[in-house]
């Protein structure tokens, strides 16, 4: 029963092979069952499965970020595939100017492209020093786990739906409590807006041409008159569409190093879908806890 179960669990998501250092740690934390693997386990002040916790240790340990690095900070299911292919091909658009015959999202799923911090990454240096610059990497991890080396830097299931929402209303979700994550960047994008730029899925799907010639001033590679002209905006939000990347073979079969299928990235892709799956009661629930979290703070969706 157990192997049978550990079959179906993403490779990142199970429980086997964790270092001696993490399993250690593991002893001394808070413990909840999870939704995909067996347990969450709390770790300053947020939630993490043990796989992932063993590659949060290792980010913090081991990783060395440079000034030009981009880093990208989602909660998950929150357009995580979405900016990570909009950035993608805002940064690689002169170097893969033909844009529909070779580049690379029509061929790689984005998470392959932009890899995640915590998903053994820094455990690979060959990799990461043959990057080039401007690096470009994605995370989950709370403001407060991100390694100092980041913030110090100078850049500009088995359970019941039911189960599982009553669990991440107590705040114990993959990374979460949520609403702690996204306040924690919420202020320092605040206090840095140089060097946080704060992004809301539903501003990205409400106004995709506006934000993204934001996100390309911000990163560093505005859009110039010429391009605009010639459509270079309209070609890259077509070529990071939900309906043309969830369409793509690659993004229809295989799986990614940690196991998750890439089909899993592609789910729905608009905004409101919630009210099919949660009850009225529920959603108040929720926006009832979002304003007592974040409404004093000014934050809105």
């Amino acid at each position: 029963m157990s192997k049978s179960n550990n079959n179906v669990i993403p490779e990142n998501l199970q429980e086997s092979e964790v270092s001696q250092e993490c399993k250690d740690l593991i002893a001394t934390l808070p413990m909840e069952k999870a939704w995909f693997s067996k347990h969450f386990h709390q770790y300053q002040g947020f939630w993490f499965f043990s796989r992932q916790l063993e590659g949060l240790l290792s980010c913090q340990k081991h990783f060395n970020a440079l000034n030009s690095d981009i880093l990208i900070v989602t909660t998950p299911k929150s357009g995580t595939t979405w900016l990570k292919a909009w950035t993608f091909a805002l940064l690689n658009r002169k170097k893969y100017p033909k844009i529909f015959q070779n580049h690379p999202l029509l061929n790689e799923n984005p998470h392959f492209l932009v890899p995640f911090l915590e998903v053994n990454l820094c455990d690979d240096k060959t990799t990461l020093n043959s990057l080039p610059s401007p690096r470009l990497f994605a995370t989950h991890l709370p403001y407060v786990s991100l390694p100092q080396s980041v913030i110090n830097s100078d850049y500009a299931s088995t359970s019941s739906l039911e189960d599982s929402f009553k669990k991440f209303c107590n705040g114990v979700s993959i990374c979460g409590p949520f609403w702690d994550h996204v306040l924690g960047y919420w202020k320092k994008s605040l206090e840095q807006p140089e060097k946080i730029m704060f992004m809301r899925y539903e501003e990205m799907k409400k106004s995709p041409s506006i934000v993204l010639k934001e996100l390309a001033r911000f990163i560093g590679c505005p859009f110039s008159k010429e391009e605009e002209d010639e459509g270079a905006i309209d070609d890259i939000l077509k070529l990071c569409s939900f309906k043309n990347l969830s369409n793509l073979e690659v993004n229809k079969k295989g799986k990614l190093p940690s196991g998750i299928e890439n089909r899993a990235f592609f789910r729905c892709g608009e905004i409101g879908d919630s009210k099919n799956y949660l009850t009225a009661e529920m959603i108040e629930q929720l926006d009832t806890i979002t304003e007592e979290k974040l409404g004093q703070y000014g934050f809105r969706f």
